[in-house]
């Protein structure tokens, strides 16, 4: 059988506008399927190289398809289910940067690039002050590659204003196009570059804070083989995602948010993309809508005896507690008009049943008592600032929680929990599974009391709001 290459998709060349570090399964089924759509739709016509920013790993799969793989999205829209099957051709060459350091700075230092992307996971928008070598061929972070790169691209255009460039992180972290900047400005300082070059990139750079949204499963394991005899070619890269995707774009000062929208045609190609100045009641919303109802009612659910999200959805208790928390005591809370809160949360639901991504509840209850403390006391104590009572399901989800938490037992590293007779793990940080082993055999009062006054936990001593140590101890 053939494998997928550029006969077959029937890629046309384009000229290199996006450089994008990292080369995992979100990037391709996210950014390059935007890219891709959004060349196919309107005039962009740009291509995307790939950046394999660190060591380990090989791009030599891409370099046997000629950068070309299949993307498949699945799940429920508007209550039916939905399948995408698409030939991304937007991605056109992949370098190291360790290994083909030359052929990398080639890219980033030639005339049509414009934007940089990046997923290097939360930990990788970092400053050591041990990379501390401007020669380095990279330097080790991706700041300092960065650093280096805007650096070399400074010195061939001589400055010039119109080949500042566009930067897009998409990790996960607060702020992180700020927080971006931030790091490249103490390497410029730690490296002793000249001032020169730290006003271009104040100036000419635009460091666009985003917020990315959609579930990627990645390569089908399972499905491959025969996905690939149905196709009739051979596709090491197939990559899965959901149908949602969500890509929010905040506009910093050195770029317009008209000049923004043009030079980035998404929303003429039809796709998901907001533009905006203020990308946080956006952040608000996706934390509090999505992960604040997986983290409400995940616990009892999975107490209950469900074991996955789409189970959930499907018991009728379940699902009326999902939707009472969400349309009741989420979305009142929240900044955005109620009307876009509540079509983001219909779409919440969608993915919820998506039959297509196997939510194991067990594995989103990682570390519910952080989660439980960003993404859904701001909603709790929102509720309760503007209607001066409790949130009946929100107040019970704390309830839900300790529940779970119940254990005296800690093996490999995990509180041992009981349900219907059958063991299973409780996965949270040392000190929190030990407060819960010594805490949880005491009876309802005393353990209610013992949760809500840990400061640690919340923030606050949570026995002083009126009231709900009381409703805690009876759910």
């Amino acid at each position: 059988m053939q494998r997928l290459n550029k006969s077959i998709t029937h890629a046309v060349d384009r000229p290199v506008k996006v450089m994008q570090f990292g080369e995992g399964n979100f990037l391709r089924a996210f950014v390059d399927y935007i890219f891709d759509v959004t060349n196919e739709k309107t005039d962009f016509n740009g291509g995307v190289v790939i950046v394999k920013p660190i060591e380990f790993g090989t791009l030599e799969r891409f370099h046997d398809q000629e950068c070309q793989y299949t993307l498949q999205l699945r799940g429920f829209v508007d209550g039916e289910p939905k399948e995408i099957t698409r030939q991304i051709t937007s991605v056109v060459d992949a370098v190291a940067a360790i290994e083909d350091y030359d052929k990398y700075i080639e890219y980033g230092t030639s005339e049509t690039l414009r934007f940089i992307v990046s997923n290097t996971t939360e930990a990788g928008i970092v400053f050591y002050e041990t990379d501390n070598d401007p020669n380095a061929r990279p330097p080790k972070t991706y700041p300092g590659k960065l650093t280096q790169l805007l650096y070399k691209r400074y010195q061939k255009f001589n400055g010039a204003a119109d080949k500042g460039l566009i930067l897009l992180p998409c990790e996960l972290i607060a702020d992180n196009g700020i927080e971006l900047k931030k790091c490249i400005m103490k390497f410029i300082e730690l490296w002793g570059l000249e001032d020169g070059f730290k006003d271009w990139v104040n100036n000419y750079c635009s460091f666009c804070p985003t917020l990315v949204d959609r579930i990627v499963p990645g390569y089908p394991r399972e499905d491959a083989a025969k996905l690939c005899e149905e196709w009739g070619y051979e596709d090491q890269l197939i990559d899965r995602a959901e149908v949602f995707g969500l890509w929010v774009v905040e506009s910093d000062s050195n770029l317009p948010l008209e000049q923004l929208e043009k030079e980035l045609p998404f929303k003429e190609a039809g796709l998901n993309v907001v533009f905006t100045k203020d990308h946080h009641p956006y952040k608000e919303r996706k934390v509090r809508i999505l992960n604040g109802s997986h983290t409400s009612f995940v616990l009892a659910s999975f107490l209950a005896g469900n074991d996955n999200v789409e189970n959930s959805m499907k018991d009728p208790v379940i699902r009326k507690y999902m939707e009472e928390t969400l349309y009741n005591e989420v979305i009142p809370t929240l900044s955005l008009s109620k009307e876009d809160c509540e079509e983001f949360a219909k779409a919440v639901i969608d993915r919820f049943l998506n039959p297509f991504v196997d939510h194991r509840l067990l594995s989103i209850s990682l570390n519910s008592v952080s989660k439980w403390e960003a993404r859904c006391l701001p909603s709790f104590l929102g509720y309760v600032n503007k209607f001066n009572k409790l949130p009946k399901y929100l107040t019970f989800s704390i309830a839900a929680l300790m529940a779970f938490y119940t254990g005296t037992e800690i093996r490999d590293k995990a509180l041992i929990g009981h349900r219907d007779g059958a063991e299973y793990q409780i996965l949270d940080d040392a000190a929190v599974l030990e407060f819960f082993a010594a805490n949880s055999s005491k009876d309802a009062a005393e353990y209610t009391h013992a949760v809500l006054s840990n400061e640690h936990f919340w923030g606050e001593d949570f026995t002083k709001l009126a009231g709900v140590e009381e409703a805690v101890t009876g759910y």
